[in-house]
């Protein structure tokens, strides 16, 4: 699983570093402007209603597939497969056909701050938008598919050529027109699919024209599927409640708070999807036999690499928030005053990291055990204390609350979540872990201490972009030199799979 997620977070950083690069020129040509909000919308809608049913789909097929392949055989999980694609096909068109007639009501309900020429642009970006629920779906469906056969490096990277489509379209627009964007933002959305579609055509899968709806097995998914779909339905309603209330407070605010979420999102992508993605298969395979012993070292595994890398991720993203935003926005139509709205928004967001990070490998934990209801109900708790406190705080604090909220609730949401865990499979060494935990927030700290002296230092010397670069170096240094002392198992499992390594070559 180390080398598999190390290989993933190569292959990570490179898209999103496109992905940072999609946002900067977004910010250069838009700023946080109403047609950046209106764009922003725009974008999230599909996302949105999809991920309702995609994020469902993909949660239960893994150890569906898993299960049918080990009680059955390769040909039945692949005929299940195509059962499967062709019945969320369906269900696509369904959801097209009501974007396209319901569009303004649609974007209203996300946006209610929106009037004149911004819901307009909405409204037309959106229309193009929606129908990329098609190639979602299937990007879905094969990247779980190809995950399971082993082939994770394709799927890390066809965000790749989608980021570079959307930067071209970004820059051509500002020239042009609004439609540009709106047609290069689903031709981004296709193009993934269209890199995909060899990797699959390498495997043993032949796609059939099957639509049963007796296949039991379709029933036990979509059974497993429902109660994720309904747990990321209320999941989206923060999204929802974050964008409505934004849409209120002022003008560039929806734009400010997504310029965060990507930042926070980075650290996400790299560090926590890279380890999930290369554990869930695996699990899942140790769900369908039993090995629960199996599945609780993964899972203990997962939870320390992850708190090695997002712990000291979230304090350098509190400590270098302002510096961060202006090196990477503060150019073009993104000024000042953009800058700070997006780096309080990211402060705050980063409290929460390691929550959601942790939240990810725990749910992934319980789907592999096949019980869905768990995470649900406790999503629901999360967003019902998530839009208590976004009302709440963001009278006191504006965005600063909304992101504040967040991340309370997805502490409280990851903490609830795993005393749930514990119930269900028994101890998965909690002194351990929260042993571990501790070594690395002083790990992290020590080197927050360090970088932000070394950054004062040098700013009056050599510059503040260049002064930021060198302490981003000069913590990692640092916080790799004391983890090193500090003992923890994982940090010395790494250290002797790079040994071997080297001693290989």
């Amino acid at each position: 699983m180390k080398e598999t997620a190390i290989l993933l977070m190569v292959a990570t950083v490179i898209s999103k570093v496109l992905g940072f690069a999609r946002e900067i020129v977004l910010a250069y040509f838009y700023g946080v402007s109403a047609t950046a909000d209106a764009y922003k919308i725009a974008i999230t809608i599909p996302g949105t209603i999809f991920a309702m049913i995609g994020a469902g789909i993909a949660t239960g097929y893994i150890p569906m597939y898993s299960r049918i392949e080990k009680d059955d055989n390769v040909e039945s999980a692949n005929r299940f497969t195509s059962n499967m694609i062709n019945f969320v096909l369906v269900i696509c068109t369904i959801i097209v056909v009501i974007g396209l007639v319901f569009t303004t009501p649609i974007v209203k309900l996300f946006a209610a701050g929106f009037k004149g020429e911004t819901l307009r642009i909405c409204v037309l970006i959106t229309r193009f938008t929606i129908a990329g629920v098609y190639f979602t779906a299937l990007v879905y469906i094969f990247t779980g598919y190809l995950n399971l056969k082993n082939k994770f490096l394709m799927p890390a990277l066809v965000a790749i050529p989608m980021n570079i489509v959307v930067i071209a379209t970004i820059a051509i627009s500002s020239k042009t027109s609004i439609e540009v964007l709106a047609i290069g933002t689903l031709l981004s959305i296709a193009i993934q699919l269209v890199f995909l579609l060899p990797v699959i055509k390498k495997t043993s899968y032949k796609h059939k024209l099957i639509l049963d709806r007796k296949d039991k097995n379709l029933k036990r998914m979509v059974l497993l599927a429902i109660p994720v779909i309904i747990g990321i339905s209320v999941n989206q309603i923060n999204v929802l409640v974050d964008r409505t209330i934004a849409s209120l407070i002022s003008n560039g605010a929806i734009a400010a708070l997504d310029y965060a979420v990507k930042l926070n999102g980075f650290v996400q992508g790299i560090f926590v999807m890279s380890i999930v993605t290369a554990m869930y298969p695996m699990i899942s395979r140790m769900g369908a036999e039993n090995n629960i012993e199996g599945l609780k070292k993964s899972l203990n595994e997962a939870i320390i690499s992850v708190s090695l890398l997002v712990i000291p991720a979230t304090v350098g993203a509190m400590v270098f928030a302002k510096p961060i935003v202006k090196l990477l926005f503060e150019r073009g139509a993104f000024d000042s005053n953009a800058a700070t709205m997006t780096s309080g928004a990211l402060f705050f967001y980063s409290i929460g990291m390691i929550g959601y990070g942790l939240r990810e490998v725990i749910s992934k934990a319980f789907y592999s055990l096949q019980d869905t209801k768990t995470p649900m109900i406790n999503a629901a708790f999360a967003v019902v204390i998530n839009i208590i406190l976004c009302i709440t705080l963001s009278r006191f604090m504006g965005i600063n609350g909304l992101a504040l909220a967040t991340s309370i609730a997805g502490i409280i949401c990851t903490i609830t979540l795993f005393i749930s865990l514990r119930r269900r499979i028994g101890s998965i060494r909690l002194k351990s872990i929260v042993s571990s935990m501790i070594k690395i927030l002083v790990t992290a700290v020590i080197m927050g201490i360090v970088s932000r002296f070394s950054y004062t230092a040098l700013q009056g010397v050599i510059g503040e972009s260049i002064s930021l670069l060198l302490a981003i170096v000069i913590a990692g240094v640092v916080y790799l030199v004391v983890i090193y002392f500090m003992r923890i198992e994982e940090v010395n499992s790494i250290i002797a799979i790079a040994k071997s390594k080297i001693k290989r070559k």
